[in-house]
């Protein structure tokens, strides 16, 4: 059995792809109460710290996994990244004073007392060039880790999604080599297709409706399918807030079915936020249909407690579990190769 520990493992996504490659998630930290409840929901067999992890003690973790330092097989995760992301640095660099920036040290705090086989860690591609980045891989390559970094393309590895991620890759003794680009692209026809309508479904991440103004109902009806963009309608179409900006093009655009999704974000179920319609329905995708361009499960809980664009937020914050299990498959052989 090939152990592992999920750091900042909000709704489970990572864990999901760690389970998917053959690890076994012995343990988890969130601090989130929706995203603790949507992670228990799934992987209710794992020992889940809800808390701060700068409160949470890696000595204490061992002990409650029964687990000496060095048995672990991987230690993975995923420290809060919208300090780092794009829209936050655009204009200010990427070293941002943003509180959440620091957690980044997190993960090599837990590395230097759990002292796992292998490493993993997954973010946006702005922490590559952040001081606080450079720092957490000198106090790993301290500990005796030969780390692999690549910003990659989750659509290159069988999601159907444009997404860049940051993939950190480390292990003790041994080089770990990045999964291969995949020859198959899959599409949103491929993962959308065989949906009932929303209206037909009793799955409530599917049928949770939508309600907009008159206005933008009739603007969704005339955006062209498959891809199409409201800069089709010309100017005289757009909607007032629309002529004050030259740029967003993809707001109020339909997804086409035959090529990957745009990245799926905490705004996906707004059509205001990016190109979230559906290919040919007049609505935005349902937070199904984003769950399932994420490569989740068709049953995969999300929970409403808190209303539909919370569980948008779980759900455009997560990983994507096919991109993780591509890139974990390759720790799994390497820990194999070792024993």
């Amino acid at each position: 059995m090939l152990t592992a520990v999920d750091l900042f493992c909000g709704a489970g996504g990572l864990t999901e792809g760690l389970k998917k490659a053959g690890f076994t998630v012995l343990g988890a930290v969130e601090s989130a109460p929706l995203a603790s409840d949507a992670y228990r929901g799934n992987h209710p067999e794992t020992l889940l710290l809800q808390s701060d992890i700068r409160r949470v003690s890696p000595a204490e973790l061992l002990d409650r996994l029964g687990l000496n330092r060095g048995e672990l097989d991987l230690l993975a995760g995923c420290p809060p990244c919208q300090g780092f992301s794009t829209m936050r640095t655009h204009r200010r660099g990427t070293n941002v004073a943003d509180p959440r920036n620091r957690l980044v040290a997190q993960f090599a705090r837990f590395a230097e007392t759990l002292l796992p086989r292998t490493l993993m860690m997954e973010n946006v591609p702005a922490l590559q060039g952040d001081r606080r980045f450079k720092l957490m891989l000198a106090r790993l390559a301290a500990l005796g880790y030969t780390l692999s970094e690549a910003v990659l393309d989750a659509a290159d590895f069988e999601v159907p999604q444009r997404r860049r991620r940051l993939v950190l890759l480390g292990c003790r003794g041994a080089r770990v080599d990045f999964a291969q680009p995949s020859n198959v692209r899959y599409s949103v026809r491929d993962s959308l297709a065989a949906l009932p309508l929303p209206a037909s479904s009793a799955d409530p991440l599917h049928n949770h409706g939508e309600r907009r103004s008159r206005e933008v109902r009739e603007l969704i009806r005339a955006i062209p399918p498959d891809g199409g963009s409201r800069q089709a309608l010309g100017p005289e179409r757009q909607l007032a807030c629309h002529g004050r900006t030259s740029g967003w093009f993809d707001v109020y655009g339909r997804m086409a079915w035959d090529d990957v999704a745009p990245t799926i974000t905490s705004g996906c179920i707004n059509p205001s936020k990016g190109r979230f319609l559906h290919p040919d329905q007049d609505r935005a995708i349902t937070l199904r249909e984003a769950a399932l361009l994420q490569t989740f499960p068709p049953d995969y809980f999300f929970p409403l407690t808190r209303g539909k664009y919370r569980a948008a937020d779980l759900i455009g914050n997560a990983l994507p579990p096919q991109f993780v299990a591509r890139h974990a498959e390759q720790l799994v052989s390497t820990l194999q190769s070792a024993q």
